[in-house]
């Protein structure tokens, strides 16, 4: 611990005595390979794992101002050995990245334009296709992609990548289509895939007459905090699982009223997300 704070030391006296061109270049490349390195996991489970060790780290200087020897020792040995850590839990992420990089596409997808619709025009699309799909009886289960990325769960659909409307969400959910059965994944104002397989909740306390829709719903809202909105194919009701929770029964304006604050909240953006009541009811068919 003390050879890492003197090599800290060392790096703020050469940064405030000895500032050149090449010292600035520096500075620059590794800020922005970071900055690339975030891009490429902020939509994935690997975001939490890096605020983790993040937390690690800052505890292990704490802790080690306070003079707890025991707790600074245990913390150093999980730190200094970070670096394998890091490789076996981002293998996924960086055969992605060295995959972009092989392909010259991670500056490409960094220079994505954000050509979004207005918030309400992206809640009235999704209030639209619920409503009707709700009035034909049709079975739906759309996931919004929060901080926690979902990737692991595109893998397993059929990617879209096209802009939300009430039309594309309802020809996609329309019975004896492809892409029907399953779940569709939006980020943002994006449809990025459908057909998604999602894991079934494993809380016993759920009401046994939900069906399979309602419980994959559950399921994804119990492990990341993504946001599932289900209509019941069995009999039209429109519901929202968020926390692990099920709220059923949803009318027009309590819909537009949640998807409203879903998207209100989506419009935060911040550099914090690069570093990003239930009412179980009536009987639905085992394909809900």
């Amino acid at each position: 611990m003390t050879l890492n704070w003197q090599i800290i030391q060392n790096a703020i006296w050469n940064l405030t005595h000895r500032v050149g061109v090449v010292e600035i270049l520096d500075i620059l490349l590794v800020t922005a390979i970071i900055y690339e390195v975030l891009i490429l996991i902020r939509h994935s489970r690997g975001i939490s794992v890096l605020k983790g060790l993040a937390l690690l780290v800052i505890a292990t200087f704490v802790s080690n101002i306070f003079g707890m020897t025991a707790l600074t020792w245990m913390l150093n040995s999980i730190v200094n050995n970070g670096t394998v850590v890091l490789v076996i839990l981002f293998q996924p992420e960086l055969r992605q990245a060295l995959e972009s990089i092989g392909r010259g596409t991670v500056l490409e997808g960094n220079q994505k334009a954000h050509h979004m619709k207005s918030n309400e025009k992206i809640v009235m699309e999704i209030t639209q296709c619920c409503l009707d799909l709700s009035r034909r009886r049709v079975g739906a289960l759309i996931v919004f992609e929060q901080k926690t990325g979902l990737n692991e769960y595109i893998m397993t659909g059929t990617a879209i990548d096209g802009r939300i409307s009430a039309p594309l969400l309802e020809n996609i959910f329309e019975p004896n289509t492809p892409l029907h059965d399953g779940a569709v994944i939006v980020r943002g104002d994006r449809v990025v895939a459908g057909a998604c397989i999602l894991n079934l909740t494993e809380n016993r306390d759920v009401a046994r007459e939900l069906g399979t829709r309602h419980r994959a719903a559950l399921g994804v809202s119990e492990t990341t905090d993504a946001i599932a909105l289900i209509v019941s194919e069995e009999n039209g009701v429109i519901s929202i699982a968020q926390g692990g929770e099920l709220t059923r029964n949803l009318d027009e304006k309590a819909l537009m009223k949640r998807l409203g604050e879903l998207y209100q909240n989506k419009s935060r953006f911040s550099v914090r997300d690069i570093l990003k009541g239930p009412a179980f009811g009536r009987k639905g068919d085992s394909h809900e």
